[in-house]
């Protein structure tokens, strides 16, 4: 099975990446786009065929690696 992972900011967490990103932008005359957060894609695949163990395996590895769960979320898709 192949997953993908998005990590985003939570809501109310400074996000100067992305503020740094939207400045870029903007010097390249790119100047429509505003509300620039940044975050992370994982894409993985899985061995076997269970979904819901798949599911798990990559909810322990968001919590224990890929996420830090204080100031980030994330989703997992499953395909």
């Amino acid at each position: 099975m192949k997953a993908r992972i998005v990590v985003t900011l939570k809501p109310g967490v400074l996000d100067p990446q992305g503020k740094a990103i939207e400045a870029a932008l903007k010097s390249l005359s790119i100047d429509d786009v505003s509300g620039v957060r940044q975050g992370k894609v994982f894409d993985l695949e899985i061995a076997g065929s269970d979904r819901e163990q798949a599911e798990a395996t990559l909810k322990a590895a968001c919590e224990k690696l890929l996420a830090n769960t204080v100031v980030e979320n994330y989703t997992i898709e499953i395909a």
